[in-house]
Order: C-alpha cells, then structure tokens, then sequence
C-alpha cells in the first residue's frame, strides 16, 4: 500500500529532471500521473530543453511503477493547451488531487536581454498561475481536498547581489510564486487544500548545470559564493526534491499549508 494510493497527480515540467523524478516517486507511492511538458525550445533558454523523447521516457518509468500516465505537450504559457491537457488528464484517470506546479526555466548568461527576463517571469510565475488557476476549480467541485506544492528556489527567499537581467528575472519570479502559495493556501484552507512551496538550492539537472550559469559565476565568483551550500556538497539530487514533495502531498502533512520547504543543504543558514 502506498501513501498516495487512489490519487491523481499533475505534474508540470514533468519530461525530465526534478518533474520526472516526482512523476516517478509519486507513482511509487501509488498515484496515477498526468504529465505536462513544453518538450520544445524556448529561443532565449541557452541549454538544451527537453524533447518528446524524454517525455516518453517518463511514461515507461511511471509504467514500470505499474501506475497509470496520460502524458501531453503543453505550453504551461498557452492556458488553453495546458487546460486541454489537464482535462484529457482527468478525463482518463479521475479528478486530480496532487498538482505539482514546476515547470521553470533558468536564467541566461552573463549577456543576457531583455527577452530573458520575460520568458523567465511568464514561465516561472505566470505558468504557475496557470497551472493553479485551470486545476484548482476541478479540485474544489471534487471536495475531496488535496494539495498543491509550486517549486520555488533558494532564489526566491534571499537576495543574490546581481543586476544580471536573467537571473533578477528568475529571482522576482520564484519569490512571487510564494507570495502566490500564500495567497491560494488562505484561500482554498476552507476546502482542506493545502499549498506550500518547496525551495531547493542548485539541483542537479541539465537546467542547473547548463553552461551559461557556469560562464556567469566565471564573470562573477562572488556570485558562486553567495549561491553556495553549508553542507559539503555542490548539489542537491533530484529525488531529494522528490521526496520533500512526497510527504508534502500525503496526509503525513495533513497540517502543513502556507509555508516553504527548503531542500537546500543548509543553503540559507549560511545567510
């Protein structure tokens, strides 16, 4: 018997990295998946993003847990894709009661423009709303409570001293998206949803480990410094992430609503 058993989970971000290590432990535990992801590049992103390919790869991995997944490409931008994705999703499986807002994108280099602090701020902040916004009516109609855990970042709980366009983009970004969980979490206590966000320090995905971010440290160590953790390692696993949501959204934290869950290996006690 798992945790989550009976459940239903939607994941955005959820072709690769930290989206399809949680696809993966949640079905471990027994939830059916629905899992959205762009599969496709944005142009001012300067690593790699995922491909539809990685997103099949979640599917075999959820289906060897013996657990159901409807995948399917969506813009977490584009509100009636990513709608029409969640209602295929429901359609299939049953209403959703696990919603796992993390679709993000990083930062650019040290050159970055204009263009980089918007896609940073539609995707990270304006997504997330998106994804609350289309799943949240669904789940108060099924008044069967749930919860809704946004990844947020260390960056959204402390200042780092730059004026480099991406990375203030994605700062303002993952601190409103607190801001946003505090709101809902008010809001939607009454129907015994709980919303928190979960902060991690740098994870190790192609995302955090993309080049542009190793050419901003180079241009300024402090920078690298201000980002680093209390414990004796450089990053954080993507199951680490996986498993502070894993007991987030199981009745193991019945009471836990409206705060932050840093993973973040004593990052912010170093501030």
């Amino acid at each position: 018997m798992g945790k989550l058993d009976g459940q239903v989970a939607f994941i955005t971000g959820a072709a690769r990295g930290q989206g399809r290590s949680h696809a993966v432990r949640l079905a471990q535990e027994g939830a059916d998946i629905i899992a959205v992801d762009i599969c496709a590049q944005i142009a001012s992103v300067s690593y790699e993003m995922s491909t539809p390919a990685d997103l099949e790869q979640t599917v075999k991995e959820v289906e060897a847990e013996g657990r159901r997944i409807v995948a399917r490409q969506a813009d977490v931008r584009d509100v009636a894709a990513l709608r029409q994705a969640f209602e295929e999703g429901t359609a299939e499986l049953g209403p959703a009661q696990i919603v796992l807002a993390n679709a993000g994108i990083g930062v650019g280099g040290p050159n970055s423009s204009d263009q980089d602090w918007h896609d940073v701020i539609a995707v990270n902040l304006t997504g997330v709303w998106n994804t609350g916004r289309i799943a949240i009516p669904s789940m108060i109609e099924a008044d069967r409570g749930g919860a809704i855990v946004l990844t947020s970042s260390t960056a959204g709980l402390l200042g780092v001293g730059t004026n480099e366009t991406g990375l203030l983009g994605y700062t303002v970004a993952k601190t409103g998206m607190v801001g946003l969980m505090r709101c809902w979490a008010n809001y939607l206590g009454p129907h015994n949803i709980r919303v928190t966000c979960v902060a991690p320090t740098a994870c190790r995905t192609p995302m955090a480990q993309n080049l542009s971010i190793a050419d901003l440290f180079e241009v300024n160590p402090s920078l690298a410094n201000a980002m680093s953790n209390a414990l004796p390692v450089e990053m954080v696993e993507p199951i680490d992430i996986s498993n502070a949501i894993a007991w987030l959204v199981s009745d193991d934290a019945r009471y836990v609503t409206g705060t932050v869950i840093p993973v973040d290996a004593g990052s912010l006690n170093k501030r």
